[in-house]
């Protein structure tokens, strides 16, 4: 922009006004103008943060990298594959594991669920042992079967586990045909010996065991598994090791980091996240009627002003630069304020015990989640200045009719 216009266009708007209504409608335009970028911010900020918790609390149980068949529910693990696998410089370690729907009994109570069945390695490739609330993580122990379940299967099923009597009845249909004087269903004990508590959907679905029990269960033939769960080493970079791991595997197996096994999670939420942002972004549209008004009023206010200038030898397109100035300053001054008490209330809500909008008790947090992101600063003042220019328009081009009337 023209630098005399924008000096122009930042003294008539710091300026008294000869009619005290016209600081007043400016006033309420920059006023309502940064309440709608704040609000922005913090709507998009609480999404973030939903979004990073509840994306922290899967990757509890989601492992870095899975690798599953492409056709099929499992496959049988070859043993060399691991082994190359298991020698690549970013894996710090791999789990062998096999997943099914199963029917569980305990305690005259009845529910369908997942059983997952895992190796020794499961330990050290996810971070199940460390959600652990009540009870201790064995799978395992003197030739016997143990299990741990989420928080929703143990309540679902009355477990308790101080009862060293208490067992959880696995039901699975049989593979093979069976005659009419044979059950339909295999059936197979486990002692609970834990309960985990990482996010309500996976607490009310899965029992996780060692993998003997659950191929015993199925009548597995060999060494099937449905995934090998992998953790990477710190530091690695996990989409370029994804794609190196895709030509290690072949066509016949898919290779999905954490955020595209919960793909389509992470897709709805950032539909929610954007749907909200235009909607708000319309919000913006309807405060800024108050920008039309406020440089509207000025223009007719400035009318001798842009006379003597004319009479000057300012050329018509000055004049519109001007007040295309005088909505690039209001919009400049509505993102600083916008973005200042944005993060003022950021900082007040993360430091203030409880924060300003404190959950309910029982919740995994104590109040509203915020996370700040460059990008989305970024994002809102794009919308503003698109939207407060818009609105300079009608301004502009009343100044131009102005200078032509003149001469």
């Amino acid at each position: 922009m023209n630098k005399l216009a924008l000096k122009i266009a930042w003294r008539y708007l710091v300026a008294k006004k000869s009619t005290n209504a016209i600081n007043i409608i400016t006033g309420i335009a920059v006023f309502g103008l940064s309440m709608g970028v704040a609000v922005l911010i913090l709507v998009l900020s609480v999404f973030n943060g939903f979004e990073q918790l509840l994306t922290n609390m899967v990757s509890n149980f989601a492992p870095d990298i899975k690798v599953e068949a492409v056709k099929g529910k499992t496959f049988i693990s070859d043993s060399s594959l691991v082994y190359k696998i298991r020698a690549l410089p970013q894996v710090k370690s791999v789990s062998e594991t096999l997943e099914e729907i199963a029917f569980f009994e305990c305690n005259k109570s009845q529910n369908f669920g997942t059983i997952k069945g895992v190796d020794t390695f499961f330990a050290q490739t996810n971070r199940v042992p460390s959600a652990i609330k009540e009870g201790k993580y064995i799978i395992s122990s003197d030739q016997k079967d143990y299990a741990v379940m989420g928080r929703g299967v143990s309540n679902q099923l009355s477990v308790y586990l101080k009862d060293e009597f208490n067992q959880l009845a696995v039901y699975m249909p049989k593979r093979a045909e069976v005659s009419a004087l044979e059950a339909p269903f295999k059936k197979q004990y486990l002692t609970p010996s834990g309960i985990f508590e990482i996010q309500q959907e996976i607490d009310n679905q899965y029992v996780i065991t060692n993998l003997d029990f659950v191929r015993q269960l199925l009548q597995s033939d060999g060494n099937e598994v449905s995934a090998f769960e992998i953790k990477l080493k710190e530091g690695s970079e996990v989409t370029d090791f994804s794609k190196s791991l895709q030509k290690i595997v072949g066509a016949q197996f898919t290779v999905k980091t954490r955020l595209q096994q919960d793909d389509a999670f992470m897709k709805l939420v950032n539909v929610e996240k954007w749907m909200t942002f235009a909607i708000l972004s319309f919000t913006i549209l309807l405060i800024a009627f108050n920008v039309v008004g406020a440089l509207w009023m000025i223009v007719l206010e400035k009318q001798k002003d842009l006379s003597i200038m004319s009479s000057m030898g300012a050329r018509k397109s000055l004049l519109e630069r001007i007040f295309l100035s005088e909505g690039f300053w209001i919009c400049t001054l509505s993102v600083l304020i916008g973005f200042f008490l944005a993060i003022s209330i950021y900082k007040i809500h993360t430091t203030l015990q409880g924060g300003l909008v404190p959950l309910p008790p029982g919740f995994a947090i104590d109040r509203y989640p915020v996370e700040l992101r460059a990008f989305d600063f970024l994002y809102v003042a794009v919308i503003v200045y698109l939207i407060g220019m818009a609105a300079s328009i009608p301004a502009m081009l009343r100044a131009g009719k102005t200078n032509l009337s003149i001469k």
